[in-house]
């Protein structure tokens, strides 16, 4: 099942793009040459966790530089706490230089690997303090960035910014809605872009179940969300 082609899509349209298959607005060339360069990232990152484990103390400053914003991201998210988020962040890039020599590749994407070491502070943090959510949302996406953009016309003038950044700040808003596995499912595949894959295997669920979990997040966000920004 494929989602409809419309002239403008809203937030909701592109999680459900991602939820129901790829639109038939992308040529399958740019879908396969997509593929390639998300291979290739990859397979260089895990070039640079080899060196790492040989010593190399410069190729894990450039697995930080490259993940850094990621996990920062994730964590924010979370909590919503940005001084917070930037010590558990800090813990988290700790922790896996502690760990590198541990991590093998398993066909997932290295930034998988640090979000699961964040997600286990984040948890520790959630438990031990009884920490309740709050959502920032001016510094979870960049203005224009996907997922949470409302698509090219964001970068026409001042004046549709502003539409954007109130259509990213109504979704978080909705997002922080959502039960706890959905809008950590909705964090992991949209917010971070990790593979159902890699999702399953940081919410210690099969993919199935994570395909299942991201398919109710994505209704209940269209009930959620205001009917002029569906």
């Amino acid at each position: 099942m494929t989602v409809p082609t419309a002239v403008s899509r809203g937030p909701v349209a592109m999680f459900a793009e991602r939820v129901f298959g790829r639109s038939s607005a992308v040529p399958m060339s740019r879908q396969a040459s997509d593929d390639e360069r998300a291979e290739a990232a990859k397979a260089e990152a895990w070039e640079l966790v080899r060196a790492a484990q040989d010593g190399d103390s410069s190729a894990f400053g450039r697995l930080y530089d490259r993940y850094v914003d990621v996990v920062y991201r994730y964590v924010l998210f979370r909590l919503g706490d940005r001084d917070l988020a930037e010590d558990v962040t800090s813990e988290t890039f700790l922790r896996a230089l502690r760990r590198i020599t541990s991590v093998s590749y398993q066909g997932r994407d290295v930034g998988a690997w640090f979000v699961t070491i964040a997600r286990n502070l984040v948890l520790d943090h959630v438990k031990s303090s009884r920490f309740k959510l709050e959502v920032v949302t001016d510094e979870v996406t960049e203005p224009g960035s996907a997922p949470f953009s409302v698509g090219a016309a964001a970068q026409a003038g001042p004046e549709q910014e502003a539409i954007s950044r109130a259509t990213r700040a109504e979704l978080l808003r909705c997002v922080a809605e959502l039960g706890e596995d959905q809008r950590e499912c909705i964090v992991l595949r949209f917010l971070q872009g990790l593979s159902v894959a890699e999702t399953a295997e940081i919410m210690n669920r099969n993919e199935g179940a994570v395909k299942a979990l991201q398919h109710r997040a994505v209704r209940r966000l269209a009930q959620l969300l205001p009917t002029g920004l569906r």
